[in-house]
């Protein structure tokens, strides 16, 4: 007897965003803003073996910081060349160890709220992270949201300081 299959979840080489999102507040700005950066270069996948358990070992999604675009040149370069160092550090990397909330049989059609659990590495350190999802299926294509907070700190990053920006958060 052949042993049940494994299903590979692979993102699709399109139509992927990871973005950061900074609340700011500007010299001379009544109002903080949210300043916003965002990449399209997402690559890599999950692994669910027969019974619906993540292999780490083949479950690891990898974003090209290097890539990373706001609506000011000058954020993108201080962000890129002091904050996250992407010289040194030009990937982030999220091992996923577990889905919560994914039933063993994945379904055709439906929406599920899940919980992606695994290591996240930023800047050269590595700490366990949750991230909250929710998934929609349709058929054999899965689109979905996951959401995470972190501190720049916790990543050993420093906060951006600039006599422009009175505070970011």
């Amino acid at each position: 007897a052949r042993p049940p299959a494994s299903t590979r979840l692979t993102l699709n080489p399109s139509g992927n965003e990871a973005r950061f999102v900074v609340r700011e507040q500007l010299a001379g700005a009544e109002l903080p803003n949210d300043a916003i950066g965002s990449t399209s270069a997402i690559t890599g996948g999950i692994l669910l073996d027969a019974g619906g358990r993540v292999d780490p070992t083949a479950s690891k999604i990898t974003i090209d910081l290097t890539t990373l675009k706001s609506d000011r040149d000058r954020r993108d370069g201080f962000i890129k060349r002091r904050t996250l160092v992407t010289d040194s550090f030009p990937n982030a990397e999220f091992v996923v160890k577990e889905v919560r909330g994914l039933p063993a049989t994945l379904p055709t059609s439906g929406q599920l709220t899940l919980s992606l659990v695994g290591d996240l590495t930023v800047h050269g350190v590595t700490k366990q992270q949750v991230w909250e999802a929710t998934a929609t299926f349709n058929g054999t294509a899965i689109t979905g949201r996951a959401v995470t907070h972190l501190k720049f700190g916790d990543y050993g990053m420093t906060q951006p300081r600039v006599a422009i920006v009175l505070s970011v958060v």
